[in-house]
């Protein structure tokens, strides 16, 4: 199969818009063969949906599969962006990130092919012999169930996990006072301007224009502006200055407005920019809660006290104004668990359901591995461990009545049917096999 056909694959279970079915045609010596209707974000199905391939097609995609795997075990997809997994340094290079999407696509249609679902059985079978409530679940039996999932709010985390609005108010209740201390705002929010400043050097370096220079002074000035939000530093004497040097409330005292009105110019800078689009969401995320304290002074030269209580300001906003809904708040319970901001992506979505009448219930989501090697198995245990583990502080959070089980499962071409342990929590491996 050309690349160029191969590449169908990632418009359709990628890139399109959501709500939509997409047909997805392969091409071989110019005859077009119908494979299937992929779901790509949209309505859940109740029912079981079979897709159906050529054996043409399985066969030479597959082959496809087992060529490019090698080249493709150093990397991974991660936060939408390609990344050497031995020291998750940023790669760039396009070709190579657009035929690792490729590569996922296709192992996501062959996840749902029939011999394949049933390697997955015997190997739930061999792992649960003791407990056959896991093995008998037919998981990622329903087309979005094989779907990618980026996760962006607590409220669709809360929708994947139903919890009803009056728990969703305990979730709120109980993440957003320590979620949105100052020190966690100003991390976050430095945290993603440095990840938007390094993209825009290197779109500055392969392709410079005027907007991407002035977008690059606004950065640099907006972190230099940030830094005046961090309190004094207490191995000085300013700490002990209890009284402010200027009255607080004069014109020349800096506020978060600055800060708004400075992102808002950078993201318009940016707006044409799809390959830093990605960091630029996140910073347009960040609006909501710099709206939300646009009044609170950012000034070190007012005094100890009234430094502190501007903080409290800054706490006290965002957790009065940010919802569930909000990408503001998601970003800084990120922030707050991980020290990171990076996208929760989940490359098989999964599900939740329910294990015997005991009140016990099941969390099951995927991930897509290039070879089974060890470095690339556990790098791929870890990155489904974080958004499982996020999935159950909210889980926990809310007050949910049940035990909420966390299962894994990877998928590699070749692989040795197995299944490990990791921070208590079962991770399956299964092969992709014809």
């Amino acid at each position: 199969m050309r690349y160029s056909t191969m590449k169908l694959l990632i418009n359709c279970s990628m890139k399109c818009p959501t709500r939509s079915r997409h047909l997805l045609r392969t091409q071989n010596n110019g005859m077009l063969t119908r494979l299937a209707y992929y779901r790509s974000g949209g309505e859940e199905s109740s029912e079981t949906e079979e897709e159906i391939f050529s054996s043409e097609w399985c066969g030479m995609a597959f082959s496809k599969m087992k060529k490019w795997r090698h080249s493709l075990k150093e990397f991974d997809l991660i936060d939408g962006r390609l990344v050497n997994i031995n020291d998750h340094s940023r790669i760039y290079d396009d070709k190579l990130e657009k035929k690792l999407h490729t590569f996922k696509s296709v192992a996501r249609v062959f996840i749902g092919l029939p011999l394949t679902k049933e390697t997955m059985k015997k190997n739930m079978l061999a792992s649960f012999a003791e407990d056959t409530q896991f093995a008998e679940f037919q998981y990622f039996s329903k087309c979005h169930e094989r779907e990618p999932l980026i996760v962006k709010s607590l409220s669709k985390i809360s929708d994947i996990l139903s919890v009803s609005a009056q728990q969703r108010k305990v979730v709120r209740h109980n993440i957003c006072p320590q979620i949105t201390e100052h020190q966690i705002w100003t991390g976050a929010l430095a945290e993603i301007l440095n990840g938007l400043k390094s993209e825009i050097e290197f779109l500055i370096h392969r392709r410079p224009s005027k907007e991407t220079r002035l977008a690059h002074q606004i950065a640099t000035g907006l972190l230099k502006f940030l830094e005046s939000a961090v309190s004094y530093d207490p191995e000085t004497s300013s700490w002990m200055r209890l009284t402010p040097t200027k009255g607080v409330n004069t014109p020349d005292s800096p506020k978060w407005e600055d800060a708004l009105e400075m992102a808002m110019d950078l993201i318009n800078c940016l707006t044409d920019e799809e390959d830093l689009a990605i960091h630029v969401s996140k910073l347009e995320g960040m609006k909501e809660g710099l709206y939300q304290i646009r009044e609170v002074l950012i000034d070190k030269n007012i005094g100890y006290k009234e430094i502190r209580y501007q903080e409290h300001l800054v706490q006290k906003k965002l957790t009065k104004n940010l919802g569930l809904p909000s990408q503001c708040l998601f970003t800084l319970l990120l922030y707050y668990l991980y020290g990171s901001v990076e996208d929760v992506e989940i490359e098989v979505r999964g599900g939740v359901h329910a294990i015997g009448y005991g009140g016990k219930f099941c969390l099951y989501m995927g991930k897509i591995l290039t070879v089974d090697e060890e470095k690339v198995v556990w790098n791929g245990v870890k990155q489904l461990d974080k958004a499982l583990s996020l999935f159950k502080f909210v889980w926990e959070s809310a007050g949910m009545k049940g035990d909420l089980v966390l299962q894994g499962h990877l998928w590699c071409v070749g692989a040795q049917n197995r299944s490990i342990s990791y921070r208590g929590n079962t991770y399956m491996i299964h092969e992709i096999n014809l």
